[in-house]
């Protein structure tokens, strides 16, 4: 039988959905699982965003252009210059979802066997796009004991090589929320000016911020035009992650000519989701406010919940909709699995992803777990009596 690729078997698995087989299993079962696994909002798409695909009205289902229709990316414009970007419609190039937009940028942007530097635990999907496109991952550890807050720059210094070419960030992050402050973004680009670094930006939960905190994107900081990458997607912002719809932003000319290259291989963003995503600007703004508000609610019930558990501590994040908690366990994957496989509360269960996953370095978030504030308040606190009694009775346990 033909072997498949060592690229193929070296893939790694998402650490988000890996778990899903045991989850099914348990709802055959008949158990009712509370999914805090993946970040699906229950959240209603904008009415708006909806509206514009049921009155569609065209007779080709046709190409679009490569770079994403001028259409969409003048509302796009819109809505980013809205926000301090000072861009222009050819600063944009759409892709099918955030995924592709990082993807896209990496080739573009790095070779292989090239660097990137990436503060973990970070977004499990990048190890994946790094092994797709040859790039070489160097986690740089932010801990859970000050809220996963920006590792030193000295830090980051330690890791520069000849091969070294980007820096990546998540902001707000995926998994942690930890939202950076606009010190810590001066310093990053400081870092960027110094070693003539890319900085690739993931904005996915952008308009997820709490407390009053300020959002900063490097698009804010003067002096980087050269070497910023945005990378965006519609499927957090407006709940609407089946859409797969993204973005690239960046000023950098060059980039985007070869950046263009590879959009034409792939021929085409879809011009359904154009249509929506164009739509979806004109979302109101007290959508958006309804959104954080219960977001904001959820974070709390989950956050004060966890650390009421003995043994369980949980940073309170500034942003996104996840959050990091230690568990008083040495294995997390195993936890997760055994909270699916064999454990039930009053027939119910919760799904959570280790965090292992989010982590390059090995051993890293061993005794941590990511769980995702997606479901309607009674649901988390229901999820939450569920997790207490089923760490009340784990036997892998350790204090």
């Amino acid at each position: 039988m033909p072997k498949i690729s060592q690229k193929g078997q070296q893939m790694p698995a998402s650490p988000i959905r890996k778990l899903t087989p045991f989850a099914d299993k348990a709802k055959l079962d008949g158990k009712k699982v509370y999914h805090l696994n993946i970040g699906q909002p229950d959240i209603e798409t904008p009415e708006v965003m909806l509206n514009a695909v049921k009155n569609i009205d065209f007779k080709v289902w046709a190409y679009t252009a490569s770079e994403g229709t001028l259409a969409y990316r003048s509302k796009l414009t819109e809505y980013y210059n809205k926000l301090g970007y000072n861009i222009k419609p050819e600063h944009i190039l759409v892709t099918t979802g955030g995924s592709e937009a990082i993807t896209i940028s990496m080739m573009s942007c790095l070779d292989a066997g090239d660097e990137v530097i990436i503060p973990e635990p970070f977004y499990a999907n990048y190890n994946g796009f790094a092994h797709q496109t040859g790039v070489v991952v160097k986690p740089i550890l932010s801990y859970i004991e000050n809220g996963f807050a920006l590792p030193p720059i000295s830090d980051f210094e330690k890791l520069i090589t000849e091969k070294t070419k980007a820096i990546m960030i998540c902001n707000p992050n995926n998994p942690t929320g930890y939202l950076y402050s606009k010190e810590e973004m001066e310093a990053l680009k400081q870092l960027a000016l110094k070693y003539d670094l890319y900085l690739f930006s993931d904005e996915a939960y952008r308009e997820f911020c709490y407390d009053g905190r300020e959002f900063i994107s490097p698009m804010h900081l003067e002096g980087l035009e050269e070497n910023v990458m945005v990378l965006d997607t519609v499927s957090k912002r407006y709940s609407a992650c089946g859409a797969r719809l993204g973005c690239i932003i960046t000023k950098n000319k060059a980039v985007l000519a070869a950046a263009l290259k590879f959009a034409q291989a792939r021929l085409s963003p879809g011009m359904v989701e154009q249509i929506a995503g164009a739509a979806a600007v004109d979302t109101p703004d007290a959508y958006f406010i309804n959104v954080k508000n219960e977001y904001t609610k959820r974070r709390d019930i989950l956050v004060q919940s966890l650390n009421k558990i003995e043994g369980v501590f949980c940073p309170n994040p500034g942003g996104a909709f996840y959050v990091v908690a230690k568990f008083p366990i040495d294995d997390t994957d195993a936890f997760c699995q055994w909270m699916l496989e064999t454990f039930s509360y009053e027939n119910q269960t919760v799904m959570m992803a280790p965090a292992t996953g989010f982590y390059s370095t090995p051993s890293g978030g061993l005794n941590e777990v990511r769980l995702a504030y997606v479901l309607n308040a009674d649901d988390l606190e229901k999820a939450m009596v569920c997790l207490e009694e089923g760490l009340k009775v784990y036997p892998g346990r350790v204090e």
